[in-house]
């Protein structure tokens, strides 16, 4: 059954973030990636909000969530920061369960290495943090070259660039991204579209030179799970999950899907994400 969620806006540091909660409970806050939004969770949050409140939000600078300075830099920390002040309005002095995909998983990394006392469990579906592979450098090269070829060239011609950089070697098959979607999901690409930019330019070269506190998730890797999609294995956002959990000694889990499994298989995900958290 889909439910009207509650929305309203948090006032942060140079932005305002609208948000979304659902449910009643212990808190379970989604933190989304890419260009997404809170809407990338829609075919996932009323049925996790049948056991617990569900809260998610537009990160900012992204569709609701309006920037002071449309310019500013963007930061890890300071998206970090951002969930911190949820966990803050919405389950002040208790410890939350926390899912976070793609660049929202390196914004909930480091939110649980900033508050860990804030953070009860910590799903983190590939966080490309590509910082820790032994090929950085290569990355890095890739980042630079998708920035030049957005100053040069423009936006589309930039993001067939990090696309092709994001596939396993050799892999000319199309992204996940291009096959049939649920309707709601079919229904937020004109959002999603609008949030390209914004994305490519700054969260892209801001967060993938993110360098996460590997020594302190490992005290920490108690209340950590890393995961990764089934049909993204040898993908780039796949590899740091792996090889973090790995470098953790713990295991990593698969959701069924690719990096987009939320998206495109949103029943069969949410169901994995019921069984880990409990809800």
């Amino acid at each position: 059954m889909t439910t009207s969620p509650t929305t309203g806006s948090l006032r942060v540091n140079g932005a305002t973030l609208h948000y979304e909660v659902r449910g009643r409970g212990p808190l379970l806050l989604l933190i989304p990636g890419g260009t997404g939004g809170a809407a990338s969770f829609d075919g996932i949050a009323d049925d996790l909000a049948a056991g617990c409140t569900v809260a998610t939000y537009d990160p900012r600078g992204m569709s609701r969530s309006a920037l002071d300075d449309s310019e500013a830099e963007q930061h890890v920390a300071e998206h970090a920061d951002d969930a911190f002040r949820m966990l803050e309005m919405l389950s002040p002095g208790e410890p939350a369960r926390v899912f976070g995909s793609s660049s929202g998983a390196i914004t909930a990394l480091h939110l649980l290495t900033a508050h860990p006392e804030r953070v009860e469990l910590l799903v983190a579906h590939e966080p490309p943090v590509v910082e820790v592979l032994p090929d950085a450098l290569e990355h890095r090269v890739l980042i630079e070259r998708v920035q030049a070829t957005l100053r040069t060239d423009g936006l589309m011609p930039a993001v067939a660039v990090f696309a092709a950089g994001l596939k396993k070697d050799g892999d000319v098959d199309q992204p996940e991204a291009e096959a049939e979607l649920p309707p709601q999901a079919a229904a937020r690409v004109e959002r999603t579209m609008a949030n390209l930019p914004y994305f490519v330019g700054r969260i892209v070269p801001s967060f993938m030179s993110y360098a996460p506190d590997v020594h302190r998730l490992a005290e920490l890797s108690d209340r950590l799970v890393l995961a990764g999609g089934q049909d993204s294995r040898g993908e780039l956002p796949y590899r740091p999950a792996a090889l973090l959990a790995e470098r953790l000694g713990t295991e990593l889990l698969h959701f069924p899907g690719g990096h987009t499994g939320l998206t495109t298989h949103p029943a069969a995900f949410g169901e994995l994400l019921r069984k880990v958290f409990r809800v």
